[in-house]
């Protein structure tokens, strides 16, 4: 990640001295992810093939963690870490490359790090994983105790991101929403086919949901990702419908306002993580106090800036390269003007000077030592 830009906080004079130190608390699985790049097409059964490419970063939930340090936001992650190579290569690569607070994270003993090797070619992937579940940390602070910091009393927070599952329920989501943090769920495919959205219990104690289009239309028995969108919004503050190559729409119930943002055009090589750095900008962008449409402008361009990228974590997108776009993309002859202002927020959050486009982020390969 490039860092030759003076660090921006995206809070600044927001900040109060009774605030968390924390900006934003997440929990999950951190997955070795071995990137294959430079693919013509899928391999191909009885055959090898040869990527013209490689890197290695952590992934699964660093993933997010990582887009969100690059915003600027002081993050917290809880996570087991295994105590072989890869998990003190995921470890070092998340605390100090990118300054993400581990003091909640734990190393299990003879636990070997999940792995993830990720194929891209033709703008999509291929992942084949292999891991095992984690053993639970061997203490949990005491139910109740209010300086209690863990998974089950997660730290107090700005913000807290979750992952929903159908028919699961994660006591930390509702202890954070109690403790002041505004929670922020996703959701995966429902494996079990009922879309039931009475079975994602946490759903209560968020103050966002961000479906995708096709999630939130099983979800809300509509045709139409913009309905959906407002029929979340009878369950949740805030519905944001991401509508892929459209871009996203979203329903302040709270306001009835709603948005719409499209999509930015770039030539996609890898899509891994792009959903994660959406989550982050929209995040971002949701604690500064920014109008909903900027959010959504914001949480777009740093998915379309990842997505030029090869790799989840390593693919996150920091003010450099934001700064390099918005500076690039107003030299660029053609443009709409009504487009372009929509990003014209940026202007009172960048530097007068950034590097020129495009920026070569770092590809950290695992056994190189300084």
């Amino acid at each position: 990640m490039s860092t030759d830009i003076p660090a921006i906080d995206p809070l600044d004079g927001l900040r109060a001295p009774q605030d968390p130190d924390c900006d934003v608390f997440l929990t999950g699985t951190v997955f070795l992810d071995i990137i294959f790049t430079g693919l013509d097409s899928a391999p191909v059964r009885g055959t090898e093939s040869w990527a013209r490419g490689m890197g290695s970063s952590p992934g699964g939930v660093a993933n997010m963690a990582t887009a969100l340090a690059r915003l600027g936001l002081h993050t917290s992650l809880a996570a087991a870490f295994g105590d072989d190579h890869y998990g003190e290569y995921c470890w070092d690569a998340l605390e100090q490359g990118e300054g993400i607070d581990l003091s909640l994270s734990h190393t299990v003993r003879g636990w070997h790090s999940p792995v993830t090797v990720s194929m891209a070619y033709e703008g999509e992937r291929t992942m084949v994983s292999h891991g095992h579940e984690a053993p639970p940390p061997p203490a949990f602070a005491p139910p109740g105790d209010p300086a209690a910091a863990s998974p089950r009393c997660p730290p107090r927070a700005r913000a807290a991101i979750a992952s929903l599952a159908p028919g699961r329920s994660e006591p930390w989501v509702a202890t954070a929403a109690r403790r002041g943090a505004l929670v922020f769920a996703d959701v995966g495919w429902d494996e079990t086919g009922r879309w039931d959205l009475d079975g994602l219990t946490d759903l209560e104690h968020c103050q966002a949901f961000l479906p995708n289009a096709e999630e939130a239309m099983r979800y809300t028995r509509t045709d139409c990702p913009r309905a959906a969108a407002h029929a979340l919004a009878e369950r949740v503050p805030l519905a944001v419908v991401t509508l892929g190559a459209e871009g996203a729409y979203a329903v302040d119930a709270a306001t009835g306002t709603t948005a719409e943002v499209p999509a930015i055009a770039v030539e996609a090589l890898d899509p891994t993580g792009a959903g994660d750095v959406f989550v982050a900008g929209f995040v971002t962008g949701t604690l500064a106090n920014w109008p909903l449409a900027d959010r959504l402008a914001f949480a777009g361009l740093t998915a379309a800036l990842s997505v030029q990228e090869f790799g989840g974590s390593l693919s996150a997108p920091g003010w450099a390269e934001i700064a390099a776009w918005w500076q690039r993309i107003r030299t660029v002859s053609g443009q709409d003007p009504a487009a372009l202002q929509r990003y014209a927020f940026l202007q009172d959050l960048l530097p007068a000077a950034a590097r020129p486009w495009p920026l070569r982020r770092a590809v950290p390969t695992i056994g190189f030592r300084p």
